[in-house]
């Protein structure tokens, strides 16, 4: 077996590192594959916004020309400059049921890490905010919202082998058509617009959500700001970001939430169109957007996936507010089951009020730490 880095700057070997994981998971109704642009730019040095201020390489194990597993390995600047650590992270963790390949994969990234002088390493985190947090831990029997992690069970295993602890949770959880808000949240929802000023700002075209996104990067980075691992978000970065959300989303179940003319909070939902990608396997030529339209016009389920307020504003109405409008989108779009995707259990006050508010979790998302 050999570890070797990949070079980005060759075809074949950004090819063999996206297209391992579509050989390891042939065969399970579950994994719902990246799309190929997207994972390809994660590996483009030139045009992703991470290289611009911190970097990253790529690692893949092999025996012969058979590829066992792959691994990256991050070293993200502005983390640690905004945190004060030194911090490392890894991520696009993928790896045969072989305990003796996670370990040569794991101890190639520490030596990386090691070798910037860095003193801890977490993941799985990605470049970007946004990407995807965490191993699965439970839940297997369910598909991933998008752009949320998939994998088999005994990577919990491989990763505590290597001397990873737990270090934060992420719960997700379903609402089903029989989630109906107590008439006391829509009262307290309708006297914080009529005696506070609150309302919300819908959009019909993603022209008009794109000319929003610079509000929305300010509210999002003060928003977020106690999550862990976060780090606020640069110019470049949302539009990456953005160019996410716009590629999937319908403009309708954007919702922006004002007092009066004060951006303070943002729902962000989007069709589940998990079956369509599957189908399409990752890639919109020749056939595969025929398969993302036709899922997205017929999916019964939808992702929430980026749902803010800032500090001040929770629990004085804000709150209310936000929850009704999410009622109002799973109604008005007849979805038959919403996934609140990936609330982190330190923030106990929202985990609390999703509970209460009938969210039955169901899966649940764990990033790692270890001392170098």
């Amino acid at each position: 077996m050999n570890i070797r880095k990949v070079d980005t700057n060759k075809k074949k070997d950004v090819r063999a590192f996206i297209q391992f994981p579509f050989d390891l998971y042939k065969g399970n109704s579950n994994w719902v594959p990246p799309m190929m642009g997207e994972a390809k730019l994660a590996l483009d040095r030139d045009a992703h916004p991470f290289y611009q201020h911190s970097e990253a390489d790529f690692f893949l194990a092999e025996d012969q020309e058979k590829i066992l597993g792959r691994i990256a390995a991050i070293d993200n600047e502005r983390y640690k400059e905004f945190t004060g650590t030194k911090t490392g992270f890894f991520y696009f963790f993928e790896v045969i049921e072989d305990i003796q390949v996670s370990r040569a994969l794991f101890n190639t990234a520490f030596e990386w890490a090691r070798g910037r002088e860095l003193k801890t390493m977490i993941g799985p985190k990605g470049l970007a905010q946004g990407d995807g947090l965490g191993l699965l831990v439970e839940g297997f029997e369910f598909k991933p919202a998008i752009g949320i992690a998939y994998n088999p069970a005994y990577y919990d295993a491989f990763v505590k082998d290597s001397g990873f602890e737990k270090h934060t949770d992420y719960m997700s959880g379903y609402l089903t058509t029989e989630y109906k808000l107590d008439q006391r949240v829509h009262q307290l929802a309708d006297r914080a617009k009529e005696r506070r000023g609150f309302w919300v700002k819908r959009f019909e075209t993603k022209d008009e959500m794109r000319e929003w996104i610079p509000k929305i990067r300010e509210v999002y980075n003060q928003a977020f700001v106690d999550v862990p691992n976060f780090v606020p978000i640069t110019e470049d970065e949302v539009k990456l970001i953005a160019d996410r959300i716009l590629s999937i989303a319908d403009p309708r179940l954007i919702k922006l939430i004002f007092k009066q003319d004060e951006l303070i909070g943002f729902l962000f939902a989007y069709h589940n169109i998990s079956d369509g990608i599957q189908k399409a396997k990752g890639k919109m030529l020749p056939f595969g957007w025929y398969h993302l339209i036709r899922e997205f016009k017929r999916t019964k389920r939808v992702d929430f996936n980026g749902i803010g307020l800032l500090p001040d504003h929770q629990g004085v109405g804000g709150t209310a507010v936000l929850y009704t409008e999410m009622e109002k989108s799973i109604r008005e779009f007849d979805f038959e089951l919403a996934d609140m995707v990936q609330i982190a259990e330190t923030n106990i006050k929202n985990f609390r009020e999703a509970s209460n508010l009938g969210v039955r979790w169901h899966k649940r998302h764990r990033v790692y730490t270890r001392d170098l």
